[in-house]
């Protein structure tokens, strides 16, 4: 973790201890309150007496930690590191935010304008959200990782792993009450599209695809008649000869 860079806020005295103890800390402290290269702020209490430093903490979206007697002042900020403290305690704070966030970052992801919660098991959308089954979050990320339609028979051997249990009836159903899930509560009814080469949720990659496939044909007619035009125009060239 030392790649970890945290900026160091607060009273000259609090700086100076952690600049001390550096080598002992599993992070690389950063005191240029100028500099934008760092992952975390770590905090004294009495940066939010400074202008300065204020703006900087309220300004960054970065993981804040605070160090304070009072632990009421963590309510708005990442974590809280009650002082004084060890370098045990340091570190594991910074260690744990860090690690915290990671596994929030990593659990959460975007969906079209919706967010799907992993860990909560949830699909939400502003102030809506719905609770999702296990399988439904895997058909979820199956859909995500490809732009073009999925078959039944891929779905089933992708999230049912070809299970005595299941057959492609089991797909239809389970899409089926995810779909109405989606648009009862969000009234979306083109969440999860349908078509003849499968399940998708990319309406318009679709139309696209097939919009590039009718141009390319076009174009293939095109460039055949005009071979055909060539062809018969040397012909009538060997006749006239």
């Amino acid at each position: 973790m030392h790649q970890l860079k945290v900026l160091i806020l607060g009273p000259k005295s609090f700086s100076i201890t952690l600049n001390e103890v550096s080598p002992f800390l599993k992070f690389n402290s950063v005191n240029k309150k100028n500099s934008s290269d760092f992952d975390v702020i770590l905090f004294h209490e009495e940066a939010l007496n400074n202008k300065e430093d204020k703006k900087i903490i309220s300004n960054s979206h970065c993981l804040k930690i605070c160090a304070s007697k009072k632990k009421t002042l963590s309510n708005n900020f990442d974590a809280f590191l009650e002082i004084p403290s060890s370098l045990k305690e340091i570190n594991a704070v910074v260690e744990n935010v860090v690690a915290k966030k990671a596994f929030s970052k990593n659990s959460s992801i975007e969906i079209k304008k919706y967010l799907l919660n992993k860990n909560e098991k949830k699909l939400s959308k502003k102030e809506n959200e719905i609770t999702l089954t296990e399988k439904e979050i895997q058909l979820l990320e199956l859909f995500l990782n490809s732009k073009k339609p999925i078959s039944k028979d891929k779905i089933l051997s992708s999230v049912w792993n070809y299970s005595s249990e299941a057959d492609t009836h089991t797909v239809e159903t389970h899409i089926y009450r995810l779909r109405k899930k989606i648009s009862d509560k969000f009234s979306d009814e083109n969440f999860i599209v349908n078509t003849k080469d499968g399940y998708s949720l990319w309406k318009n990659e679709i139309k696209s695809q097939k919009i590039c496939l009718q141009a390319s044909t076009e174009k293939e007619l095109l460039n055949q008649k005009r071979e055909r035009v060539v062809l018969k125009e040397k012909k009538d060239n060997l006749y006239s000869l």
